[in-house]
């Protein structure tokens, strides 16, 4: 029971108990729709009881409505309720200040939200732009903090060699494998799609140039670096947040170690190491793909693709895929670390920034690898 309904002549007194609320809309209705109001004159409503959400001040507003259409007059005993107060104010389009004073609190701060939508506009792009600056300013000062690490590392012979190479071996070794299928998958799609169009022309043979130039120059590097990115950037983020969520760094500063000589330094070392080697493997095995598709749907004798891939490739095309590996490796290890020693409180924090490590460290790679394409193209290399 949602409603009681006692009448006397021409007066109707309504008590309200119960939620009032969205998933008892049915019930509430059918109940309302009983209420006979002919030839009442004089509505009073008991609604203190009730617990209204938006969906039940609406059904009885309408109620309300209905009433007094057929001529009867409505008043509340204690005042209206003020979520049904809240309907009849956004009804009439007029929401002042002291009009939701006594509102729930979610319902008070979301009014305020949408009165004050202009300047909070102009606040929250303000704050973006502060927030923007604070994150470069604090990317700059980490980098400083590497580069003055490195130094000291180096003028004392501490780079960690054990640690640099279990890196080399997490981010490099155990990445063979999907590095090596995906630049076979990529090289062996590229070859069949340029093979189904200079076929149309008799151009079969530049197929090779496509492939080779391709996989050299950009697609080896690149796909490894976004591949290493999602593996080893996100891994980064997520072993140093662990520890800053265990208290482990402040225990590092506390017996005077520096977690950027410790932690940062030989994720970096082992990155810089490994991706150019990934980068090989992801080229021979990407020439590798576009000769045997070229073989399988060109008929084209493995010799003869040799002969031509030799020929294509100038004297810099390899090297101008490999020199973008070690860049791109210190941005995704910059990345991921400053990502890791950002968390702050929570495991939710933690998910966050190793989320933004990632898409962080691809946007960077992607920035960079069409920046070095300006470059190469103005030195005509």
């Amino acid at each position: 029971m949602y409603l009681t309904a006692r009448r006397a002549a021409d007066q109707l007194e309504l008590t309200l108990s119960g939620e009032w609320r969205a998933l008892r809309f049915a019930d509430i209705e059918t109940e309302l729709s009983a209420v006979d109001v002919t030839g009442v004159r004089r509505v009073t409503v008991a609604a203190g009881q009730a617990q209204l959400d938006l969906t039940g001040a609406w059904l009885l507003r309408d109620f309300v409505d209905r009433t007094r259409a057929g001529g009867a007059s409505v008043e509340f005993q204690g005042g209206e309720p003020p979520t049904l107060e809240l309907v009849e104010r956004c009804k009439s389009g007029q929401i002042p200040a002291h009009a939701h004073a006594h509102l729930p609190l979610h319902l008070h701060l979301h009014l305020h939200d949408l009165e004050a939508a202009p300047a909070h506009a102009v606040e929250g792009v303000g704050r973006h732009a502060v927030r923007a600056l604070q994150s470069i300013d604090g990317g700059l000062s980490f980098i400083g903090r590497i580069s003055v690490a490195f130094a000291h590392a180096w003028s004392t012979l501490r780079l960690r060699p054990v640690s640099v190479a279990r890196h080399i071996y997490d981010t490099g070794v155990t990445a063979v494998p999907i590095v090596s299928l995906i630049a076979f998958l990529i090289s062996v799609i590229l070859a069949y799609m340029g093979a189904q169009q200079l076929r149309k022309f008799g151009a079969d043979i530049f197929v090779v140039d496509l492939v080779t130039v391709g996989v050299l120059r950009e697609l080896g590097v690149l796909l490894t670096a976004i591949i290493v990115a999602g593996r080893s950037g996100s891994a980064f983020a997520a072993e140093i947040g662990a520890m800053q969520l265990n208290e482990e760094i402040d225990a590092l500063h506390a017996i005077g170690v520096d977690p950027i000589e410790v932690l940062v330094l030989p994720r970096l070392f082992g990155l810089v190491i490994a991706l150019p080697l990934l980068t090989l493997v992801a080229d021979l095995i990407g020439l590798v793909g576009g000769g045997l598709l070229c073989h399988a749907l060109l008929d084209m004798p493995l010799v003869q693709y040799l002969n031509r891939a030799q020929s294509a490739i100038a004297s810099t095309t390899f090297w101008v895929g490999i020199i973008k590996a070690p860049v791109f490796a210190c941005l995704i290890a910059i990345s991921g670390c400053y990502a890791g020693m950002r968390v702050r409180g929570s495991s939710r924090d933690l998910g966050r920034l190793t989320t933004l490590a990632v898409v962080q460290s691809i946007f960077f790679v992607i920035l960079v690898d069409a920046l070095f394409a300006v470059l190469f193209m103005e030195l005509d290399v």
